[in-house]
């Protein structure tokens, strides 16, 4: 499942839905809480990106992730990262 396909599904039935801008390739699908659905991104691709598309180090790019990515609450519609290792 990638963006486009999130927004063809959901696209009129959850109009509030909030992407991690750069961070595409690190979808892995939704969830639906009880109340809204809600994209989910799996967190070592997204240091994955960091680190190969940005030139990071592994710290670097976790301090980045931490403070940039997870850091932002844009409101109950705000991305979920997944820590798969």
């Amino acid at each position: 499942m990638d963006r486009k396909d999130i927004e063809e599904i959901y696209g009129e039935d959850e109009p509030y839905l909030l992407f991690a801008d750069g961070f595409d390739e690190a979808i892995i699908g939704t969830v639906y809480d009880g109340g809204r659905t809600r994209v989910v991104y799996d967190m070592e691709i997204i240091l994955e990106v960091l680190m190969n598309r940005d030139e990071m180090t592994y710290e670097d790019a976790v301090d980045y992730f931490e403070f940039n990515v997870a850091g932002s609450y844009m409101g109950e519609y705000t991305p979920l990262y997944l820590e798969t290792s």
